[in-house]
């Protein structure tokens, strides 16, 4: 099988990317991927907003905005599935050509501009989905809807029934205006619309929100702040980047939202950020493409990943390959969990101190040195503190 989705990635790479991309799905469903299902050991059992996980490598939305393949998709090696982004109503997306090949910095820009068949046709797929799996549904808006907001109030009523989680998506480039609604007050006022609505639902499931990567550190903070306090489950961290900085080919320059490989730092450290600054659980997305990833944004404060880019380059079978070496990793340091393994402390600094260095070591390096360096200084601190005050009650009388 391995062999033969090799040859299928070349194939697919020398065509059109859009059409390359509908040609897996239908691959997909013919039976041409991984049929084992979700790779699974107790280390990788997870818990995340109250959604028990196989494993915490789950499928970011986008690779199937419109649920054709679920059934395909459930027996690859995936922990989870984000279906989307669905709209009200359907609509076409922005004009073609619209999806970006950047094979050398393996990454893709995309401009889709939310092109779905809207939630009747997704809603009427989601009710025959497999019941084993962990399903969740990007929530979209219109293009031309005069109230943005309540449009994903609308999919959420309506889709709600056959789906384990929603996403509220605010940060896609490709709409609108739609980044506008990750303004504070703005948000606010779109997610209580939301979260009256999930308040209404005879079953109540989970609601995540997605951001940008492009947020500066107080815009990081005013979308921390109103997370914490809307009642939402999980933050999803991060949509693709509008930065084109060290891209190389023909297509760097187009329009649209940059994903894969180069977005990987930018996203780590925007969730990093935000991470220290809620006890909602976040998703990690931007650049996974390797167990070595996934691990680096799960140390840095992500209870789950996403990835999607990475799979254009790797194929299907890379999901099951993520979570085993996943595994391997957990096992080597010594954790009994993934969620042993999820930790934030110090990863602004971590971040900000590679980049201002120009340091060129992972995160999992610079966790485990930093930490070296930190318990030489508690023991030197720790030694002349005792030295200090021994020496000064040797020579203070207990009387004065």
């Amino acid at each position: 099988m391995r062999a033969l989705e090799t040859i299928g990635l070349k194939a697919l790479r020398q065509i059109d990317p859009e059409t390359a991309h509908g040609l897996a799905l239908k691959a997909l469903n013919m039976g041409l991927g991984p049929r084992g299902g979700p790779v699974t050991t107790p280390r990788l059992k997870t818990t995340v907003a109250g959604l028990n996980l196989p494993n915490p490598i789950g499928l970011a939305a986008g690779f199937d905005k419109n649920a054709t393949a679920l059934h395909a998709l459930a027996k690859t090696g995936f922990g989870f599935l984000e279906v989307g982004a669905a709209t009200p109503r359907a609509q076409e997306g922005n004009p073609k050509p619209r999806l970006y090949r950047l094979t050398k910095d393996q990454a893709a820009i995309n401009r889709f501009g939310f092109n779905n068949e809207g939630m009747e046709a997704i809603v009427s797929r989601l009710e025959n989905r497999p019941k084993d799996a962990v399903i969740g549904l990007n929530l979209g808006a219109n293009k031309d809807s005069a109230d943005k907001s309540s449009d994903f109030a609308k999919v959420l009523t309506r889709c709600a029934a056959t789906v384990d989680f929603a996403t509220v998506n605010v940060s896609s480039p490709n709409t609108e205006k739609l980044r506008d609604l990750q303004g504070k007050a703005a948000l606010a006022a779109l997610l209580a619309n939301v979260m009256d609505a999930r308040a209404a639902l005879p079953m109540q499931i989970p609601v995540f929100l997605k951001i940008a990567p492009d947020l500066t550190a107080d815009e990081i903070a005013e979308v921390a702040e109103v997370a914490n306090a809307s009642g939402i489950d999980a933050i999803i961290a991060t949509n693709t980047t509008l930065d084109r900085n060290g891209l190389h080919g023909p297509h760097s320059g187009e329009m649209g939202g940059l994903s894969g490989q180069p977005l990987f730092e930018k996203s780590t450290r925007v969730m990093a950020q935000i991470a220290g600054l809620t006890t909602l659980p976040i998703i990690g997305v931007g650049g996974v493409g390797s167990a070595d990833q996934a691990y680096q944004k799960i140390r840095a404060g992500a209870s789950a990943v996403q990835l999607y880019t990475a799979l254009v380059y790797g194929g299907i079978s890379l999901a099951g390959d993520i979570a085993t070496g996943l595994d391997t990793l957990l096992v080597r340091d010594g954790f009994a969990n993934v969620a042993d393994a999820v930790g934030y402390v110090g990863s602004v600094s971590v971040m900000l101190m590679k980049e201002g260095m120009s340091l060129q070591i992972k995160w999992t390096q610079f966790f485990s040195q930093s930490v070296m360096i930190l318990s030489f200084v508690g023991v030197f601190i720790t030694v002349y503190a005792m030295y200090y005050f021994f020496s000064k009650a040797k020579t203070t009388p207990l009387i004065q």
